[in-house]
């Protein structure tokens, strides 16, 4: 754990509360508005975050009555981003089951340099058996074999963004040289995955390679985090399950030959602020009252593999459910639901009402010193590095925690005041990757 935390702003169209579009001050096309979103990203900036942060599925996901999708592709959003910020990361998720490697690396790649080094990528599986039909596939593949896939394909991106030395561009205008063909290597790659041969088409970046990031708990996803990512975006309910989290993946990260304080461990936070105490826990059940039951109960089956009518509102969840090890998609936050209900003992309305905030992390409702005394309970106790911050309404909510928590955390020592770097890499502290380069099984030269 460092000297101080590390915040990112999780940025969803009108804020993470799914009933938050229905407040009278929201604006329900906000997912397609690049005013929106540019200028959350200034007031995450103004709030010097380490980035901001958005989601994606190649599905549509949910119900459209419920509430707003995910609409913008987020890599094409972090491009337009880069032009109206300066200095804050730009973090986009991408799936390695619906994309390949070359495509991905040479957009990534492109994102670091258009912004000065502040690119980071969201490695996901994507679970679901609707993204799989949309890719010409009958079902998901297995959850091990999206995990051997995604270990592969960052192996292979991560040697196409290898493929440029750093100073191969010479610029040599009297011999009539742009650069050194002897520094350009293709990455011949033959696996059982990915068949790649050619060097990327984009000089290496100003990070090296993108900051790496990774949102899966299960098993097979922390073993992979343990191997390749540089931050992890967990969900966790309480701090006992948190530390656990904490201690396991620097473990695991220590275990797999890598330097433990390399990996940051950011859980997710949805904060509800309000001038006491009472007046927070007033917004969050105004925001939980607006929540059409009908819809939520929908989802929660989805997530169960149960029909909605086995879900009575007022009933607790059924004491028969599958064990984690049936399901083949979303596994650690299939276990997180079934925990929260249990350990509560929350009906299903109740536990429609837990959710409905955040999916499943943690919402906190205080004051700025309450929300303030969480983070920094959860960062000395060694349950986290930082936190994703994640607004229930937007923009008002982003705009409240930065005027109000950010400098209770910077009066405590806890978070920056100004940047000290101008890369994602230099905001979490991390090391530039050392490339691939003349490695065994790695690059040979373009000729």
């Amino acid at each position: 754990m460092g000297e101080q935390l590390h915040l990112n702003a999780f940025l969803m169209s009108t804020g993470h509360h799914e009933a938050s579009w229905r407040l009278p001050e929201s604006y329900p096309f906000a997912g397609t508005s690049l005013a929106h979103f540019s200028r959350l990203a200034q007031t995450a900036e103004r709030g010097k975050f380490d980035s901001v942060f958005f989601a994606d599925s190649p599905v549509l996901w949910g119900s459209v009555e419920r509430r707003p999708p995910g609409a913008v592709e987020p890599t094409v959003l972090l491009a337009a981003l880069a032009a109206v910020t300066e200095r804050i990361g730009l973090i986009a998720t991408a799936s390695t089951s619906y994309n390949s490697p070359y495509n991905l690396a040479r957009r990534f790649a492109s994102i670091d340099h258009l912004s000065g080094g502040r690119a980071g990528w969201n490695v996901v599986t994507t679970a679901g058996a609707d993204a799989a039909r949309n890719f010409g596939l009958d079902d998901q593949p297995l959850h091990r074999g999206r995990y051997e896939r995604a270990a592969e394909f960052l192996e292979v991106a991560s040697k196409l963004w290898d493929s440029w030395e750093d100073d191969a561009i010479v610029a040599d205008k009297e011999a009539g040289i742009w650069a050194d063909a002897r520094r350009v290597r293709a990455v011949e790659h033959s696996g059982r995955h990915f068949s790649v041969w050619g060097a990327l088409d984009i000089p290496r970046s100003p990070q090296g390679r993108p900051v790496i990031v990774q949102a899966g708990s299960s098993e097979d996803g922390k073993d992979l985090a343990a191997n390749h990512a540089e931050a992890v975006f967990t969900a966790q309910q309480t701090l006992e399950e948190a530390q656990a989290f904490y201690s396991d993946l620097k473990a695991r990260t220590a275990a797999a030959g890598r330097d433990p304080d390399g990996i940051k461990i950011l859980p997710g936070i949805v904060p509800i602020l309000g001038a006491t105490a009472e007046e927070a826990l007033r917004r969050e059940r105004e925001l939980d009252e607006l929540i059409r039951p009908e819809f939520a109960r929908d989802e929660l089956a989805r997530t169960l593999r149960l029909a909605p009518e086995d879900l009575p509102l007022d009933r607790e969840l059924p004491a028969d459910l599958p064990d984690e090890d049936e399901i083949e998609g979303a596994k650690s936050r299939y276990t997180l639901v079934v925990d929260l209900a249990r350990r509560e003992r929350l009906t299903v309305r109740q536990l429609i009402g837990r959710l409905g905030g955040g999916r499943g992390h943690r919402t906190v409702a205080g004051t700025p010193e309450q929300v303030a005394d969480t983070l920094e309970a959860w960062f000395r106790d060694g349950a986290a590095d930082g936190f994703n911050v994640m607004a229930a309404a937007l923009p008002a909510g982003l705009d409240e925690f930065v005027d109000h928590v950010v400098p209770l955390l910077q009066a405590r020592g806890l978070f920056r005041e100004e940047y000290a770097g101008t890369t994602l890499r230099e905001h979490y502290g991390l090391r530039l990757p050392a490339p691939l380069i003349n490695a065994a099984g790695g690059l040979s030269r373009v000729s």
